[in-house]
């Protein structure tokens, strides 16, 4: 393993709260325009708290580990070590980024169901002890190189209406569960419970209700065969706003129904742990990218312009992630249909053609907020030589 960091030039200075106000936010972007250029991805800190506290207000019974794929930054991982937060991993890498930060071992989930030989090893070497799996040959693996850890089963769940399906690749048949259990113990593991995830972007409840019942299901199966599983994992795919105009109380109305489910279904075992695995719920809401037009274009009836970054860089959540953001202009006025493109010479680096904003010129600004999820995570290091925005933590 390196000590490679997470890519993108980070920049960290001393924690501020961040603007409510539009006014606010525009006169802090102006600032920073000035002082460090642009692209620029800011990343607040005290957004990162508000996320996580409003999650375990709302969820006080279930543990949050961070999903560092959201956005694995060292700043960022620093923060939530700093709030207690554990960490859902899915490589080696990602395992050396967290302990990096300062993770303790018993607080990191291995939740990726495939692993590599090398990554289990690696997993094993620094007591990562619980990892999830899916399937009859993974348990053989982890068996080999991890022996005697503590795993957790993913079950393949409903994932209708969510942005990003995540049943589509991972989790066993719910008719398995019992089989695998068992396989499990038969092989000197310990079977500790059951995991699922509902999507990204997820809100439709009664995908959760259907997992949790379901899940339940799975714990009286494996009591009834002498496994008593300690263990539910309720996934991420919790919901954020990307505009302004939308309802910013969804997260608050699942969270309701979900308190009430798990004491329902669950209310017969006191010991159990119940964890989460919110990523974007919690960086999402963070980030501020600040782009600059650098080229104007009059075609097809509307201006085209084209800004310092693209899906090839921070906006590459519109093909990753199937995600629409939310375009501002310091530039204030009459709006006009447009199309914003990124800088690249590959005409798929388009990042919507039917915007409204003011008749913008070379230089002006272009802001999106809710991006500090899957932008910088996913983006390439230097694609026609173009770098992903600098990140700034405040």
């Amino acid at each position: 393993m390196t000590n490679e960091e997470p890519e993108g030039e980070v920049i960290s200075r001393p924690s501020i709260k961040a603007p409510k106000t539009r006014e606010g936010i525009e006169s802090l972007i102006r600032k920073l325009v000035k002082e460090h250029h642009t692209p620029l991805l800011l990343v607040m800190k005290s957004v990162l708290s508000k996320q996580f506290y409003a999650f375990r207000k709302k969820l006080p019974d279930v543990e949050p580990f961070y999903a560092i794929k959201s956005n694995p930054h060292p700043q960022i991982l620093k923060h939530f070590v700093s709030l207690g937060c554990a960490f859902d991993v899915a490589s080696a890498r990602e395992i050396e980024w967290v302990l990096k930060a300062g993770a303790k071992p018993r607080n990191i989930i291995f939740a990726n169901t495939i692993k590599s030989e090398q990554d289990l090893r690696y997993a094993a070497d620094h007591r990562i002890n619980m990892l999830t799996f899916d399937n009859e040959l993974e348990l053989y693996k982890i068996a080999k190189h991890c022996p005697r850890a503590k795993v957790i089963l993913r079950i393949k769940v409903a994932n209708i209406g969510s942005v990003v399906q995540l049943s589509l690749k991972f989790g066993a048949d719910p008719e398995q569960a019992t089989y695998l259990l068992k396989k499990a113990k038969t092989l000197g593991l310990q079977p500790e419970g059951v995991s699922f995830h509902v999507g990204s972007q997820c809100t439709n409840i009664n995908n959760y209700i259907q997992a949790l019942e379901t899940s339940a299901k799975i714990f009286a199966e494996a009591e009834s065969v002498g496994i008593d599983l300690k263990l539910l994992d309720i996934g991420g795919g919790f919901p954020i706003k990307h505009f302004d105009s939308e309802d910013g109380t969804v997260f608050e109305k699942m969270a309701s129904t979900l308190r009430k489910e798990l004491k329902r279904l669950f209310k017969g075992y006191a010991k159990l742990r119940i964890i989460a695995e919110p990523g974007r719920f919690f960086c999402g809401p963070a980030g501020i990218l600040i782009t600059q037009v650098v080229g104007k274009a009059f075609r097809d009836n509307k201006y085209y312009y084209y800004i310092n970054d693209g899906v090839y860089q921070d906006f590459s959540g519109v093909l990753f992630d199937h995600c629409k953001y939310e375009f501002k202009s310091l530039k204030h006025g009459p709006k006009l249909l447009c199309t914003i493109a990124g800088p690249t010479c590959d005409s798929l680096d388009i990042i919507s053609l039917t915007e409204e904003l003011p008749e913008l010129d070379i230089n002006n600004v272009i802001y999106v907020k809710n991006i500090g999820a899957y932008s910088c995570a996913s983006a390439v290091p230097a694609f026609n030589g173009f770098a992903p925005a600098k990140v700034l933590v405040i």
